[in-house]
């Protein structure tokens, strides 16, 4: 299983999100020192219930749980763009790149 689908599975069981982008990013991390061909650097958008009313650094802290096996080995970096119900985007669409997992 590809990270990224270990990834989105997680976040789902976690989460039961309403929107969940996964977006492995690691191609434009080549010759970095983290990157990983199998998948090192991730975009993550996650609009949950479970956000709702917390601050953002909860929010991380959460996400960070539910990633913790991953972080410690198969995870490089993140970037995180985590909202709850008709909160606007900080990450405008246009700047994802790479293959989508819906």
């Amino acid at each position: 299983m590809h990270r990224a689908d270990r990834i989105e599975e997680a976040l789902r069981a976690a989460f039961e999100p309403e929107r969940l982008e996964v977006i492995d990013d690691s191609a434009s991390h080549a010759g970095h020192g983290g990157f990983d061909a199998r998948g090192s650097h991730f975009r993550i958008v996650l609009v949950s219930r479970t956000f709702t009313g917390k601050s953002r650094l909860a929010r991380h802290r959460l996400v960070y749980h539910a990633l913790a096996s991953m972080l410690a080995h198969d995870i490089h970096a993140l970037m995180l763009d985590l909202r709850a119900p008709g909160e606007m985007s900080n990450t405008p669409r246009h700047q994802a790149s790479g293959p989508r997992r819906q």
